[in-house]
């Protein structure tokens, strides 16, 4: 049976929506779209940076949250101290309960709903948070709750091997039938080539890939094309 697994963060939703308005409300209203846009790929990667010593116990969700947002401050000459850092968080988290489905990737998911093909969620994070995104955009209307995989919960993190071969053992995939779809070159095109899975890299953000040595089967500018895409390749 063709699987289908999808990321969650600016995979299915517009993870800069939030940050736009949070921005906007806690660093600076004037900021261009091209600034936050900025600052947004720079948090990212701070993000990325540290996430193994979150995942690890080192450091809490916390500390990472604000470690992120002060670093890309930095690096565009604004200082922040730890309590605007907190109250920027605070913010951001209240903007992430208001996401929205990309519109294309909820035409996309009535789609193979109905078609025959197995749907599956598998995203890093904290398992409370994520799964306040998950109910916030209604994944279980196309995907079973047993079918929605959280980093924290399994216990390993993307692109470690282990949690895609979690995921195998628990839908009982066929890897040369399962196609995965993320935004992160380093978590999902790395981590699903390794596991033998095919990957479409939801390049939207164009971003440069970070290696050389690992290509994904896809990669897609637009989210609207991968409905074109896997419309034509399944004749949904």
């Amino acid at each position: 049976m063709q699987t289908i697994i999808f990321d969650v963060d600016d995979t299915l939703y517009d993870q800069l929506q939030p940050f736009r308005r949070t921005v906007k409300q806690h660093i600076a209203s004037s900021f261009s779209e091209e600034q936050i846009l900025a600052l947004y790929k720079r948090s990212r990667e701070y993000s990325d940076e540290v996430f193994e010593k979150h995942m690890s116990g080192e450091i809490t969700a916390l500390e990472l949250q604000t470690y992120r947002i002060r670093k890309a401050c930095a690096d565009f000459f604004i200082t922040i101290d730890e309590q605007q850092a907190i109250a920027f968080q605070q913010f951001y988290v209240q903007e992430q309960r208001k996401i929205e489905l990309f519109p294309a990737m909820k035409q996309l998911l009535h789609q193979l709903h109905a078609s025959p093909v197995q749907l599956a969620v598998l995203t890093n994070g904290e398992y409370d948070h994520q799964m306040m995104k998950v109910t916030q955009l209604g994944l279980t209307r196309w995907i079973p709750a047993d079918h929605i995989f959280v980093s924290e919960q399994i216990g390993y993190s993307k692109p470690d091997l282990e949690v895609f071969q979690f995921v195998e053992q628990q839908l009982d995939l066929e890897r040369t039938s399962t196609l995965y779809i993320g935004d992160s070159f380093e978590h999902d095109v790395i981590g699903a080539k390794q596991a033998g899975w095919q990957v479409i890299w939801l390049n939207h953000r164009h971003r440069e890939a970070a290696s050389t040595q690992v290509t994904a089967d896809y990669t897609l500018d637009q989210v609207d094309e991968l409905f074109d895409m896997l419309n034509e390749r399944m004749n949904l």
